[in-house]
């Protein structure tokens, strides 16, 4: 199925996400400034400041950052839900031939960066954890950088990176749930279990208002709080069962529950709440650091995971699914304007620093390399991306299709 022109959802979320990737950089700026600044103990004050009350006992009581990682970072997720089941029902990935790329693509641009890491910091186990850290795309990021080049990146390329950094947070999302749980509590898990049946209950019988679906949410995001399993997979979950109806083309469609959510969403993620996360996890203090921590292997391996593993999986994906006519790359594209995609994919930022706060609870120092690591990564892909793209021969024939 061809992706229409003109209002598809999908080119929507493109817009969103590209202005909201450059105010999620300008949130990461600010971050460093405070961080670094005379308000440094104004930032990390307003930051761990307990509000309450206390939903888990495990957790203790609620701290701003907690409920921007712990809450908002929900509502994140159940966006990145929703833009995986309308895809995968509605639009890019519905076609099983079209999937293959991106999956191919994606799978290869997780493993190379996790393999890559764990090479690097093999010799610490301490630092085993953080073997996902590299794994992840940030789609807005990554779009807000495409968008500085205008024109000169059509259309093909860039909703062929989105669908690659979709199915990378599918990818993200089971490594959290699966790799990042712990101490379950099964009683919990019941009850979460017991209202996602809900959900699909009130799905299978036509309920198309989006208030009970949204209740639901809720009651699930405490639920799984209080599991063990990170309370931000509760929005995937949910998003899951929110109905959708087929509407190509009509992002906006009123009798599409998942439609509505999703447009309704996504500017609240893309222009507050990514960034709000940005500016409360980029910060890291660099007065007290020398320039040897940028030769730390935890450092190195988030930093060459992010650059050298995700073009280099990326890549080599798209050959090897292309050489073994698995699927054929995006039609029109040349290979140095894949290669500036494949760059993009290594802006790991917004998940990168997600998982590596799961992957080192409560170690600060440690916490605090894997920011320096994932912004050295970040910035050096979205240069070299941009570079690629920015002079790479344009072509003409480029589609909107994958």
């Amino acid at each position: 199925m061809a992706v229409p022109h003109k209002h598809s959802a999908l080119r929507a979320f493109l817009a969103d996400e590209a202005a909201g990737g450059i105010v999620l950089i300008a949130a990461a700026v600010l971050a460093m400034i405070a961080a670094n600044s005379a308000w440094a103990a104004a930032y990390a004050g307003f930051l761990h400041l307990e509000t309450g009350p206390v939903l888990a006992p495990a957790l203790g009581p609620m701290t701003v950052h907690m409920w921007i990682n712990d809450g908002l970072m929900a509502l994140f997720f159940l966006l990145v839900g929703l833009e995986i089941k309308r895809e995968l029902i509605d639009g890019q990935l519905a076609n099983p031939a079209r999937r293959r790329l991106p999956i191919v693509a994606a799978a290869a641009g997780m493993i190379v960066p996790a393999l890559i890491y764990l090479a690097i910091t093999w010799g610490d186990a301490a630092l085993r954890p953080g073997w996902a850290i590299p794994a992840a795309t940030d789609i807005a990021f990554a779009i807000g950088v495409m968008a500085l080049l205008g024109p000169r990146v059509p259309p093909a390329l860039k909703l062929f990176l989105t669908t690659v950094a979709i199915v990378d947070d599918m990818g993200a999302v089971a490594i959290i749930a699966v790799a990042y749980s712990q101490g379950l509590d099964l009683g919990a898990l019941a009850a979460a279990a017991g209202v996602l049946a809900i959900m699909a209950a009130m799905s299978r019988h036509g309920v198309r208002s989006l208030v009970p679906y949204l209740i639901a949410a809720v009651l699930l995001w405490w639920l799984v709080l209080l599991s063990g399993v990170h309370a931000t997979v509760a929005g995937v979950l949910a998003a899951a069962f929110i109905p959708i109806t087929a509407t190509p083309g009509a992002p906006d469609a009123e009798q599409s529950p998942l439609h509505r959510l999703e447009h309704g969403l996504s500017p609240w993620v893309a222009f507050l709440i990514v960034p709000l996360f940005g500016f409360a996890n980029a910060g890291v203090a660099l007065g007290g650091m020398s320039a040897s921590v940028l030769v730390e292997p935890l450092v190195i391996g988030v930093a060459a995971g992010l650059f050298l593993g995700k073009q280099a999986g990326i890549i080599g994906g798209i050959a090897l699914a292309e050489k073994f006519r698995i699927a054929q790359r995006p039609k029109g594209a040349s290979w140095t304007q894949l290669y500036g995609v494949a760059l993009l994919a290594g802006i790991g930022f917004t998940m990168s620093l997600f998982i590596g706060g799961l992957a080192f609870p409560g170690e600060a120092v440690l916490i605090d390399k894997v920011k320096i690591g994932v912004l050295a990564g970040s910035i050096l892909s979205a240069l070299a991306g941009f570079l690629v793209l920015r002079f790479a021969r344009p072509t003409h024939d480029m589609t909107g299709e994958i």
